[in-house]
């Protein structure tokens, strides 16, 4: 099945007439053809974002959110086909991948409610007869580049607090997983959101990515993806004037003390680094185990590991899907081989030899022991199944190490005990922490981002995403 653009509430061609086939990562199925988009496509949508901004931001928010809600009651409606498309491309397993459908259903419920919600304040003046208050101002078209690791949370997390505070939105999905992103737009298309408000082109990033970022009628970008392509689209953000978010990389630290639950704190570590096969920005990829449980902790991570189910993301008993791609597999096999020069292997790193997986991108998950703190796996994000394990002496060296990073997106701790669980709140150094949960796991109510190399700009999600899409406006009101 071929797939179109979706400009000024139409669905079209690209302007080169040409297509991509979308594969998926298990076993090379055809999930249909998606259009190769040029600089002209891009051009176009944002025109009809630039048209439809005056009406759509006159509309009361409540209106807005009315369009918000009618979408995400059709992807209810529809969130079986839309979870096993999501699976499909992207290899996620069956219960991550629905959950991750259902989620892009909570997230426009979610930002459908702000629309009953405070957009500024009154302030009392120093003069008895002037009201002062503030009120926000969306900022115009905004352009939104999205990843293939979360392919209909992200967009949907970015374009929902764009639409209710009144912008419009050009979104360029990952060319890797685009049906999910088309999903959302049938969705939009059928609950009737005005023409232009709206719109979508396919393609990749190295095309049409740069034509976004530059344009001119674009007000700010959101881009959610690897280190080295938001430094990039950063710089041309800056450099042209635009308002710009960036949510990056991450190397994300597990900190096991001597009075965890072992068995709880192994469930932490394995869910943490390998859901998802490892390629979530919030992944758990360095654990860090005081040395009176250790050998305890190494022993029972790796029998658990061992035993995680590697195979076909549809079915529900898998654990460890495949890699997005043959290009992101081969990027953490030469990691893998990276650290086996460098540190010792305890399991995995391997390319699975089951018959069924062979036309897959599959690795099985890995980890590492005596790993020096210079080694590019203890340095560098991996995005892929593998744990890099270190032994520490006490609390005080395990929070140096967890914060002798670049990167400050999340990080997590195993204990009872209470005083130090509240100083690691304190003492990490990132945006996001856990107490006795996973690195990965983020509520859309709630504000997401990192500090250091991981993000820039302000929070995505929850009350925070306001800041991003509005502008505040101060207004001193006297009488005549």
């Amino acid at each position: 099945m071929r797939h179109l653009n979706y400009i000024n509430g139409q669905w079209k061609e690209p302007s080169t007439k040409e297509y991509k086939e979308n594969l998926s990562p298990h076993n090379s199925e055809s999930l249909g053809e998606f259009p190769s988009s040029v600089a002209a496509d891009i051009y176009d949508a944002v025109a009809a974002a630039k048209n439809a901004f005056p009406a759509w931001k006159k509309l009361s928010i409540q209106q807005r959110a009315a369009y918000l809600q009618k979408a995400a009651a059709i992807l209810k409606e529809n969130i079986e086909e839309i979870g096993r498309d999501l699976i499909r491309e992207e290899g996620k397993p069956f219960s991550e991948g629905m959950g991750e459908a259902g989620r892009a259903v909570s997230i426009l419920e979610y930002f459908a409610a702000e629309a009953r919600q405070p957009l500024g304040d009154v302030i009392p003046s120093a003069n008895e007869k002037t009201f002062l208050y503030t009120t926000r101002t969306p900022l115009g078209p905004i352009g939104l580049i999205t990843p293939w690791n979360f392919p209909i949370a992200i967009p949907v997390w970015k374009m929902a607090p764009a639409l209710i505070y009144g912008n419009t939105v050009v979104i360029k999905p990952a060319d890797l997983t685009p049906k999910s992103v088309y999903h959302v737009m049938k969705a939009f298309d059928e609950a009737g959101l005005p023409a232009g408000v709206l719109n979508c082109v396919f393609g990749r990033g190295s095309v049409i990515g740069n034509e976004l970022v530059k344009h001119p009628d674009i007000k700010a970008i959101s881009f959610t993806g690897s280190n080295q392509v938001g430094r990039q689209i950063q710089k041309q953000a800056v450099e042209y004037g635009k308002k710009v978010q960036m949510e990056m990389g991450g190397k994300n630290p597990l900190i096991v003390l001597n009075d965890a639950d072992l068995d709880r704190a192994v469930e932490i570590a394995v869910g943490g680094a390998f859901k998802s096969t490892g390629q979530k920005c919030t992944a758990t990829s360095r654990v860090i185990v005081e040395e009176g449980i250790y050998e305890s902790f190494r022993d029972m991570l790796v029998k658990r590991t061992k035993e995680l189910t590697i195979g076909n993301p549809l079915h529900e008993g898998t654990y460890i899907g495949p890699a997005v791609s043959k290009a992101q597999l081969d990027g953490v096999l030469e990691m893998i081989e990276t650290g086996k020069s460098e540190a010792t292997l305890l399991c995995g790193g391997e390319v699975p030899e089951d018959e069924e997986l062979k036309s897959g991108f599959y690795v099985k998950p890995t980890i590492f022991e005596n790993v020096p703190r210079n080694a590019r796996i203890a340095r560098e994000e991996i995005f892929g199944p593998v744990i890099a394990l270190f032994k520490v002496k006490d609390y005080e060296e395990a929070v140096e190490m967890a914060n002798d990073t670049e990167f400050g997106l999340s990080a997590a701790i195993c204990t009872n005990n209470l005083t130090l669980a509240r100083r690691f709140v304190e003492d990490a150094e990132v945006g996001l922490v856990h107490v006795n949960s996973e690195t990965s796991g983020a509520e859309p109510q709630l504000p997401f981002g990192g500090c250091k190399n991981s993000s820039s700009g302000s929070r995505e999600q929850g009350k925070a995403a306001i800041e991003f899409y509005t502008e505040v406006k101060t207004v001193y009101m006297d009488p005549m």
